[in-house]
């Protein structure tokens, strides 16, 4: 990571934790500093690999235009860690500025911005690490270091700004030029504790002020919470052009709800049954430059000499070139219809898998379901391989992106951009992995979702929906339910997570899921399947533990296990008994971190619309359960 303005590198992150944990507009807490990722205006796409994945650039089109025009991933340094401290791998990596820019002394209690006189960056010349921003002039100490004061101020619709201090502590604007002091008085660090003071004036203000004004009372204390937003979008280092209505409520530097990434994923598909589409599709890096005769000549020349792509030189250069300007300029097809659609044409490769289709990106091996489970599952696909391209297209702030549309579509008045014009890439990695899907038998489903109980049950369920959406404004109200086939896939995948965590070698946080839920009357028929996967930038997500719990006789096993633990938690009965409706903080049903809640890295939607009795009998009701009552 590098300081724009210094140019310095000041630490190390993987590349896949700048999509999904430390990306654009996300604060990262370095040894000695706080900063933030810029935006795309601010990156060198020179050292910027770029990726092929055809259904995702159409669905980042569909989301922020036509201009986008590739995929890229993070600049990754060449060489061991010394060979980084030097050179030109000195510079190579993701652009960051300082924030927050109100820093607080360590021993003088100063309360300071970083581009104030009295402060300087210390840098050393090979210990990036101990890169720090330093006191001067400071009359306890030889300029001791400044730690960022953790206090901003934030909207839902991503602006983000330090706290005003000066306005804070002086209750409004003022004339006041006097240095400021953040002091604690306690030895909790509650902001009960914690006073900003004037030295000149002598104002005195506690922070428990500010934790209490972003909560208003009744109407007009909603309207008069928090501070009136700036509009300040930091990783743009500019202010929204349209101004901001919202007001900014204080939070700190490290809460959870500073950042949310916006993240569209797909998995690689083969492009066609066609050997050669298949093989110009996998090698599309080394043929793209191919543009004419003349060149794939050269190119077979040059490759056959390395003894590189044997199997694409068996076929005559005619149908090589086609190959090539069919993969240039795909022809759509059904299954492109709806750039947005990821899982369709997933859905269709996973349920029906062929042999000739794989490669050393996805391959799949159908085998029997468990004998105790044919009558549930139609087929087990193990996916001894398979690749994932993410691609980070915005972020929001205060709310995550499921609490507006819960299949990721954001608005766009929520919705934080990540340049300040219309982008031509955006920032994506590539992962692979190994995993297991499971394919339901749909007369199963459909004879379950006509029971009347479910019926009830989805009626309590849609109920709290609705609630959740209403109580935080999110319009229409009556709108993004997913049904309860998704909440009978979601569960069931929830117990497995677990369930397999114990045995696979991968833990919980790990496994990834992938729910195929599609109702019968939509567009391309019903789906009712589940992908358990784990996907890593390393060879730690292949080391084949996930993938052979998927033979029948352990599968079987599993699926047992899982059940029998969901029967009864260790928080019964309160977790059996809670209702979907109870609050409208909570969406879920019979669920809790005891028995189903998984790792936001594995959830597809922040762990709600999860209820453990629509798959078993509990301590509370048993007329919903899919598997009966029956202990395998």
């Amino acid at each position: 990571m590098n300081e724009p303005n210094h140019g310095n590198r000041v630490g190390e992150l993987r590349p896949s934790q700048l999509v999904f944990t430390f990306g654009i507009g996300a604060i990262v807490d370095l040894p000695h500093l706080s900063v933030l990722v810029c935006g795309l205006d601010d990156w060198d796409i020179g050292r910027m690999k770029e990726i092929t994945e055809e259904r995702l650039l159409r669905a980042v089109r569909d989301q922020l235009g036509q201009q986008v025009q590739a995929l890229r991933l993070p600049p990754i340094p060449e060489g061991d860690f010394y060979d980084r401290l030097a050179g030109e791998d000195a510079h190579v990596g993701a652009p960051v500025v300082t924030f927050p820019r109100w820093m607080r002394c360590t021993r003088c209690d100063l309360l300071v911005p970083a581009g104030s006189d009295l402060v300087e960056l210390k840098t050393h010349p090979t210990r990036s690490d101990r890169a720090q921003w330093v006191h001067k002039n400071c009359n306890k100490g030889i300029k001791p270091p400044l730690v960022p004061a953790r206090f901003l101020v934030a909207c839902d619709r991503g602006h983000l700004d330090d706290f005003p201090w000066k306005e804070f502590v002086h209750r409004g604007p003022s004339s006041c030029t006097g240095t400021l002091r953040l002091k604690r008085y306690g030895v909790t660090g509650e902001p009960t504790d914690l006073h900003v003071l004037c030295d000149e004036c002598g104002a005195d203000r506690t922070l428990v002020e500010a934790m209490q004004a972003r909560h208003g009372t009744g109407e007009e204390g909603k309207e008069k919470a928090g501070f009136p937003c700036s509009g300040r979008r930091p990783h743009l280092r500019d202010y929204d052009p349209n101004g901001c209505d919202r007001r900014a409520t204080p939070i700190l530097a490290g809460a959870s709800n500073v950042w949310f990434p916006i993240v569209l994923s797909s998995l690689y598909l083969p492009k066609a049954e066609d050997e050669l589409l298949r093989l110009v599709a996998e090698h599309w890096e080394k043929l793209e430059p191919v543009t004419s005769m003349e060149v794939l000549k050269a190119f077979r020349k040059f490759f056959q000499a390395q003894g590189q792509l044997p199997r694409l030189w068996t076929h005559h250069d005619d149908a090589i070139l086609a190959a090539i300007e069919s993969q240039r300029n795909p022809a759509a097809t059904a299954d492109e219809a709806r750039p947005d659609d990821l899982k369709w044409p997933e859905w269709r490769v996973l349920s029906d898998p062929k042999p000739e289709g794989n490669s050393d990106e996805l391959h799949l091996e159908a085998v029997p379901p468990p004998p105790r489970y044919a009558d549930v599952l139609q087929s087990v696909v193990l996916v001894d391989r398979i690749r994932e391209v993410r691609a980070l297209v915005g972020f929001t702030r205060i709310e995550s992106p499921g609490d507006y549309l819960d299949d990721g579509v954001v608005p766009m008045e929520m919705r934080s951009p990540v340049s300040r014009g219309a982008p031509h890439w955006v920032l994506a990695s590539e992962v692979r992995g190994e995993g297991v899907f499971l394919r339901f038998r749909e007369e199963r489903i459909q004879a379950w979702l006509a029971r009347p109980e479910v019926g009830e049950r989805e009626h309590l369920l849609r109920k709290a929906h609705f609630a959740w959406r209403a109580a935080r404004g999110i319009q229409p109200v009556d709108a993004g339910f997913p049904g309860m086939r998704f909440v009978l896939l979601h569960t069931l995948s929830h117990a497995l997570i677990h369930r397999f965590a114990i045995e696979c070698g991968y833990s919980a946080a790990g496994i990834r899921e992938r729910i195929y839920a599609r109702d019968t009357g939509q567009p391309g028929g019903p789906m009712a399947g589940i992908l358990l996967y784990t996907a890593a930038p390393d060879s730690e997500g292949t080391l084949g533990g996930l993938v052979s719990l998927g033979w029948p006789e352990v599968l079987g096993r599993h699926l047992d296990q899982a059940l029998e633990r969901i029967r009864l938690c260790a928080s019964d009965p309160l977790c059996a008994e809670h209702e979907p409706t109870s609050s409208p903080v909570t969406l879920h049903g019979a669920a809790c971190h005891a028995c189903l809640f998984a790792p936001e890295t594995s959830c597809e939607r922040g762990n709600k619309y999860l209820d453990r009795t629509v798959l078993v009998p509990t301590v509370s009701t048993a007329t919903c359960a899919f598997f009966g009552g029956e202990v395998r």
